[in-house]
């Protein structure tokens, strides 16, 4: 059973409020979850649509961002999707791959984020003639440029890429391949991603067992928009060492009349193993996987013990930032500060870099920023 406490939700007044979301926005914050190609500038996507000449539902960046957070609201992960036609036909060249992951690394810096994993399918950017090689070397060179222009900023962030293959499609071992090859040049895992009832992670075991072999670490999209066998072939043959989303891991964890809770195998299996849940709630809540924030799996799941970390999924479709998603959780769903913290420490030690700089982000980076009376009940 978790050793955290609900507590009050610090919404009693309007500066209790406010000084709550000034501590999580000042909070050293680590995101495993956020997609390149759903974290643009609304007014990026238009000048760079402009150029290329693609046509866009709106063409003033206001309007644009209010329609991708609409559109993404249907309550089909498949519809939610296609939003991503706009994104990534404004993303296929060079100079705009440079510039996209560029933006998202000032955005995150400015949001707190000291560690931020950025995914991508590189075969999605094909489109202009690039080589899956050129896709994979303008991100690195606009990280490094968004790197360098928060420290200039005075932010410090780290960040790296995870390279996904599309579920879907039939490419999974070279971009295992893909993956392994830039795997000292800024990539630091891999994942799948698209449509995920009807494409099991098993369609793609020739990718992971080379992975496995490479000693690479894994995530796997599961447990969003199929069930429970999504999420043990994820595992089990994967080998996942964390789960993108995994909210219906909730199915196999059941509340008890004493307050406690009752594990099936596969959810022990997830929970003793500390495998990580990359948990996206504003995300869950547009593609349905979610009824509410309020009622999200993300607070079962940290009541009940399990590794539970917070993302973005997509800034720009759900209209997000990192602090405002765990403000939400706050706000509504009973959080405390002291949640807050675990779910970074966890993020922390789950990031796809070697233990001593996970443990250096732990102690050196984010508890000595959070440290006050809410902030030491965090598992160690």
């Amino acid at each position: 059973m978790s050793t955290s406490t609900a507590g009050a939700p610090h919404d009693g007044t309007v500066r209790d409020r406010q000084d709550l979301e000034a501590r999580i926005r000042a909070l050293p914050k680590v995101l495993l979850h956020d997609h390149l190609d759903g974290g643009l500038r609304p007014a990026t996507v238009v000048e760079l649509a402009a150029a290329v000449g693609h046509e866009l539902p709106e063409t003033d960046p206001d309007a644009l961002g209010a329609w991708f957070v609409r559109a993404a609201s249907s309550g089909s992960l498949v519809e939610y999707l296609s939003t991503f036609e706009h994104t990534v036909a404004v993303m296929q060249t060079a100079d705009a791959l440079r510039r996209v992951a560029r933006e998202a690394v000032v955005d995150l810096a400015r949001d707190g984020v000291v560690h931020a994993e950025l995914r991508y399918a590189p075969e999605q950017h094909l489109r202009a003639g690039m080589t899956l090689d050129e896709v994979v070397g303008a991100v690195r060179e606009g990280i490094e440029a968004g790197v360098a222009e928060a420290a200039a900023e005075g932010r410090t962030i780290r960040a790296g890429a995870l390279l996904c293959a599309m579920r879907h499609l039939d490419r999974g071992e070279e971009i295992a391949a893909l993956t392994i090859a830039h795997r000292d040049a800024g990539v630091l895992g891999f994942d799948i991603a698209g449509p995920e009832e009807g494409f099991a992670p098993s369609r793609l075991a020739g990718a992971f067992r080379v992975l496995r072999d490479a000693s690479m670490p894994v995530t796997v999209h599961a447990g969003e928009d199929a069930g429970l066998a999504s999420v043990a072939e994820a595992v089990h043959v994967a080998g996942a060492c964390r789960l993108g989303h995994g909210a219906r891991v909730i199915d196999d964890v059941h509340a008890t009349p004493d307050g406690g809770w009752r594990l099936g195998r596969l959810a022990h299996w997830i929970r003793d193993r500390r495998i990580t849940l990359e948990m996206c709630p504003s995300s869950n809540v547009q593609t349905r996987a979610a009824t509410s924030v309020a009622e999200h799996p993300a607070t079962p799941l940290l009541r009940a013990g399990f590794a539970v970390t917070i993302s973005t999924d997509n800034r720009l479709q759900s209209g997000t930032s990192l602090s405002r998603e765990l403000a939400l959780l706050v706000h509504e769903a009973g959080w405390t500060f002291a949640d807050v913290v675990e779910a970074t420490v966890t993020a922390a030690r789950a990031a796809f870099v070697h233990h001593d700089e996970r443990e250096s982000l732990v102690h050196d980076v984010i508890l000595p920023a959070a440290a006050g009376p809410d902030a030491g009940r965090h598992r160690a």
